[in-house]
C-alpha cells in the first residue's frame, strides 16, 4: 500500500482530492434537485453508484420532471455517454483484466481519463486511474445522499451556485498548463467548439464534439509533419 501511495506525488494526490471534492459538491445539487423534482431520497444515490455519470442522470431526472418517458430519458442519456466509447479505446492496458477490468469500465469517466492520460507510464496511469475513480465512486453517491437530505427542506436548489465548483476547481487545475503555447491552442480551439455546438446539441455531446475536433486536428498535424519530414529526408 506504501508502495502504491508513493508512486504519485503530493501534488497529484491533491489535484484528485480537488476534483473528488468537487464532484461530491456536484452530488449535493444533484440529490437535491432530484428531490425537489418529486424523485424518493434513494434514487439519486443509487443512480449515483450504478451509473457513475453525471450529466447523463442530471439529464434523465429533468427529463421525466419535464413529463418525458423513460425510454426517452435512458436513450438520451445513452447519447450523452457516447464520449465513452473513445475513451474506452484510450485506455485499455490501464483497465487490467477479470473482474478488475469490469470495475475498472464502471470507473470511466471525463476525470479519470484525463488524469491517467496525462502521467508518464504505465503503472502511474493505473494508480492515478484507480485512486481518482474509487475517489468519484465514493464521493458522488455520498454527495448525491447529503444533497437529497438537503432537498427535503430547501426548495431552491439553485441558491447556492453549486454547479459552478466543479468548472471553477477544474479551471484551477488547467490554468498552469495553458503556459504551453500548444496546450493553449487545444484549450481554446476545443472551448469554441464546445461552446459552437452548445446551441443545438444536448448536454455532454459538445464535450463529444471537441474531443473529435482536436483528434481531427491531430491527425492532421501529424500527416502534415510527417509529409515535410518526408520532404526534409528526401
Amino acid at each position: 500500500m506504501r508502495s502504491i501511495w508513493r508512486t504519485l506525488d503530493r501534488g497529484l494526490w491533491r489535484d484528485i482530492a480537488l476534483v473528488c471534492l468537487a464532484v461530491g459538491v456536484v452530488g449535493l445539487s444533484y440529490g437535491a434537485t432530484a428531490v425537489s423534482a418529486g424523485f424518493p431520497p434513494w434514487f439519486p444515490v443509487l443512480m449515483g453508484a450504478l451509473v457513475l455519470a453525471a450529466s447523463s442522470e442530471f439529464l434523465f431526472i429533468g427529463i421525466i420532471a419535464g413529463g418525458g418517458s423513460p425510454i426517452a430519458a435512458l436513450l438520451a442519456g445513452l447519447l450523452v455517454n457516447a464520449r465513452h466509447l473513445p475513451f474506452g479505446l484510450a485506455v485499455p492496458d490501464v483497465l487490467g483484466r477479470g473482474w478488475r477490468r469490469a470495475l475498472g469500465i464502471h470507473l470511466m469517466n471525463d476525470e479519470t481519463v484525463v488524469f491517467a492520460l496525462a502521467q508518464q507510464g504505465m503503472r502511474r496511469q493505473r494508480v492515478t486511474y484507480w485512486a481518482c475513480g474509487l475517489g468519484i465512486l465514493v464521493c458522488w453517491p455520498t454527495g448525491a445522499l447529503l444533497g437529497a437530505a438537503v432537498g427535503a427542506v430547501m426548495r431552491d436548489t439553485d441558491a447556492f451556485g453549486l454547479d459552478a465548483m466543479f468548472p471553477a476547481v477544474i479551471l484551477a487545475l488547467v490554468i498552469p498548463a495553458l503556459r504551453d503555447a500548444g496546450v493553449r491552442r487545444a484549450a481554446l480551439l476545443g472551448a469554441a467548439l464546445a461552446l459552437l455546438s452548445v446551441p443545438f446539441l444536448p448536454a455532454g455531446i459538445p464535450v463529444l464534439a471537441a474531443l473529435a475536433g482536436l483528434a481531427a486536428l491531430g491527425r492532421s498535424t501529424d500527416s502534415t509533419t510527417g509529409a515535410t519530414a518526408k520532404g526534409d529526408a528526401a
